[in-house]
């Protein structure tokens, strides 16, 4: 089990390893040290092997943490803190074998290879979308013949957050997980370069993902600050959303500040270098918002997309920028909507308890007056697909179908 990580730069904590001197000792201590021709000969063999610089997580309960770089690494990461991810088996290749890449949202721009903002420099074949249709993946479980539901991850996460929700889903229905455009196995096009990560472009992209599944209806559910964009798409839409489930959205207007913990990657030049860290810009966000400990395994997943592409990085800069400038207005909106009496969609908030990013106070208000349907989970938090997976598939299934009862 991975303990929270407590550093502020990936450069700058990191503990340090010893490694071989390859500075010969002075002679006097040579003489004391070395009693042998034999220990000598030793000591030279282990200097002729290389070395593998790593940087390490750390456990509370003292067990090996993962090593973000390793002596045999791929990938074109652009990070400060200089992690690549090694070629060797890890869970995230596991999860991406169960997904497909589905094409949708036009590529908009002059069509040049994407450079990264602070050098100016091309980036590599990792950091570059496609020239007609951004790439999309997900994951789609379930018969398709049955009623479709979505389910969207928040800010910031990956579709993997609802792989254990999508086994009870897809006994009943037609279960599609998807990440969003510069989150895990998605395209994460740089701003300028086709898509610029502002809330209004995140609308129409979802439109379009959408339209590309080619059902009639479908029921959403979305977690965290993506709910004012998928609230907003279903006002435009109501005669294709069957139900909207909403897993802790920012509802009140205390909500419409980003926490500390996301924010900073808004800020100038910080931003640009924490976003480029994964502890910081995975860990550190995922552990911070709730009570729970991720498992090691579900933590290389969430690493591997700022180890391999500091594109990932950059992606989350723009967000973090567009979040920090227009949520107010965004949560605002979604508020009214919601209360409209032109709403008709079958509206469900499920809360977690204990979310450390957004308060409760007032949530239930709001639920009351708007009339719309409130599940709460006090074993949960922010992120509640990953506390209470299997749980919370149960709940929306039956949400769905109308058989639920609070």
């Amino acid at each position: 089990m991975v303990a929270i990580l407590h550093i502020s730069s990936l450069q700058s904590n990191i503990p340090p390893f010893p490694l071989p001197s390859l500075t010969p000792s002075p002679p006097s201590l040579r003489h004391s040290s070395l009693k042998s021709k034999a220990h000598v000969d030793i000591l030279l063999q282990r200097r002729k092997r290389p070395i593998a610089f790593t940087c390490q997580s750390t456990n509370d309960d003292g067990d090996d943490g993962y090593l973000l770089d390793a002596p045999v690494s791929v990938g074109d990461g652009f990070s400060f803190s200089g992690g690549k991810y090694s070629d060797g088996p890890n869970p995230a290749d596991e999860w991406f074998k169960t997904g497909k890449y589905m094409k949708a949202h036009p590529v908009y721009g002059t069509g040049e290879k994407a450079k990264d903002p602070i050098f100016g420099l091309t980036m590599g074949g990792n950091s570059q979308t496609s020239k007609d249709l951004f790439r999309w993946f997900c994951v789609e479980s379930g018969n398709v013949d049955k009623p479709t539901v979505v389910l969207i991850h928040g800010f910031p996460s990956q579709a993997y957050s609802y792989r254990k929700v999508l086994p009870q889903l897809s006994k009943d229905y037609h279960t599609i997980a998807f990440d969003w455009l510069g989150f895990g196995y998605s395209d994460k096009p740089q701003p300028k370069y086709g898509f610029d990560y502002t809330l209004d472009e995140f609308v129409s992209a979802l439109g379009s993902v959408i339209d590309e599944l080619g059902v009639d209806k479908v029921s959403l559910v979305v977690q965290g600050y993506f709910a004012p964009i998928v609230v907003k798409y279903a006002s435009n839409h109501q005669e294709k959303v069957n139900d909207l489930i909403l897993l802790n959205p920012p509802l009140t207007a205390k909500h419409a500040n980003l926490p500390s913990t996301l924010s900073i990657f808004s800020n100038f030049l910080l931003g640009e270098i924490f976003s480029q860290d994964p502890l910081r810009a995975s860990d550190k966000t995922l552990t911070s918002c709730g009570p729970y400990k991720m498992k090691e395994n579900d933590a290389m997943v969430y690493r591997r997309p700022y180890l391999t592409s500091g594109s990932s990085g950059f992606a989350l800069n723009a967000i973090s920028r567009s979040m920090k400038k227009e949520l107010k207005n965004s949560v605002e909106e979604m508020r009214k909507i919601l209360m409209d009496d032109d709403w008709k969609v079958k509206t469900s908030i499920c809360w977690g308890q204990r979310d450390r990013w957004l308060d409760f106070d007032g949530v239930e208000d709001f639920c009351n007056a708007s009339k719309h349907r409130l599940v709460q989970l006090p074993m949960a938090g922010h992120h509640v697909q990953e506390d209470l997976g299997e749980e919370l598939g149960t709940i929306i299934s039956g949400l769905v179908s109308r058989k639920v009862r609070i």
